[in-house]
């Protein structure tokens, strides 16, 4: 995460810079739900529990990292609080009316920390530490009963391939009926290169949006892309307890993640298949032709998905893997010697868990916590 200069802001302006809320009609859904009793996993950098925006919001998580910054740290668990906080932030202060509202207030975050910020000292390590932590940690999130996996994260670079043990774990979870939701990749303006996770098969891929609907340049298009979602100036809470605008496709994906955590609550037995399908079927602002590379199918709408998914009868979440079982997507992961089916303990994390999709971040307020008056 890159942080670039900005004038400060008074943190009682920070819900009114909150423009993604409004442009997603999340006022519309919650007359139906605001998430409770659906859990979010967020494989990340780590969440702060301790954060005012998430405190009781947060289940304790896993570290499949096991090294680098630790809490307290200026690299630590700030990317995956920020999408912590776009998913299920419920803001702070006597009425909640101060700090992050996320989109979906009452969902619970299950914290899996499987990368390292990209300013920790120990990345240069990365080259000789796990390079499964990703496929362990979707898995692992699964087996604790995770409704919707958030993969702000990607490896867009022009070496990235599809890998055997992510596959298999993308697979695992749509059999197990997890909705997995993940970043187009911010590689607009550097040739578009395929990004993994999210172009894996039944996987949600997000592209990134303006306030007014215009593709982000950074954000990639990619044929994987499902729909869009706000990711340029997005509000962001930090564990410094200062706000930041952010841009990238990870804001992007936590912004489907939360509404994937609305229409799971309003319909909790409906499928991955499902539910990817409602938020391409009921998306707004959609391209001509009805989809293309920029947007998906264009900007997903919560609250037109709860409604049209009340239509809907839960089907059977193995159909979502069955017209690839056994096969990988594209290519086929890279063989390495003395480990088959896929990159063997030492392989680069960056392979696993790929680089962090915020491209920037400048900060908004500068302050501690503040009360309105």
């Amino acid at each position: 995460m890159v942080l670039l200069p900005a004038a400060p802001a008074r943190a009682d302006t920070i819900r009114t810079q909150q423009w993604g809320l409004e442009a997603l009609s999340t006022d519309a859904a919650w007359r139906t739900t605001r998430g409770a009793g659906v859990t979010v996993a967020v494989l990340d950098t780590g969440v702060d529990l301790d954060h005012p925006d998430l405190a009781g919001n947060v289940l304790p998580g896993k570290d499949l990292i096991g090294f680098g910054a630790e809490r307290g740290d200026r690299a630590w668990a700030r990317h995956g609080t920020a999408m912590a906080g776009i998913i299920a932030g419920h803001g702070h202060g006597p009425d909640g009316g101060d700090g992050v509202l996320g989109i979906a207030p009452e969902a619970s975050v299950l914290p899996v920390r499987v990368i390292l910020e990209g300013a920790d000292p120990a990345r240069a390590k990365a080259r000789t530490t796990r390079g499964r932590a990703l496929a362990e940690g979707i898995r692992w999130a699964v087996d604790q009963g995770a409704d919707v996996i958030n993969l702000s994260l990607g490896d867009d670079s022009a070496s990235a391939h599809p890998d055997a043990g992510e596959d298999a774990a993308v697979r695992y979870a749509l059999a197990k009926g997890a909705v997995v939701v993940a970043s187009a990749g911010n590689g607009g303006e550097k040739g578009d290169h395929i990004s993994y996770p999210a172009a894996y098969p039944g996987v949600i891929a997000v592209t990134a949006v303006d306030r007014y609907g215009t593709h982000a340049a950074f954000s990639t298009s990619r044929w994987y892309a499902t729909v869009s979602a706000p990711g340029v100036d997005v509000v962001i809470a930090d564990p410094d307890r200062k706000y930041y605008a952010g841009w990238g496709t990870s804001a992007a994906a936590a912004f489907v993640s939360g509404a994937v955590a609305l229409v799971r609550a309003a319909h909790p037995d409906l499928t991955p298949a499902q539910i990817k399908k409602l938020l391409a079927d009921t998306a707004r602002d959609r391209p001509g032709g009805g989809r293309d590379d920029d947007h998906g199918y264009g900007l997903v709408d919560p609250a037109a998905a709860i409604e049209a998914g009340a239509a809907l009868r839960p089907a059977d979440p193995r159909a979502a893997t069955a017209g690839y079982r056994g096969r990988y997507f594209g290519t086929g992961p890279d063989a390495v010697p003395g480990a088959p089916g896929g990159p063997g303990p030492l392989a680069p994390v960056a392979a696993g868990a790929g680089a962090l999709l915020l491209a920037a971040a400048a900060l908004l307020w500068r302050g501690g916590l503040r009360r309105r008056g």
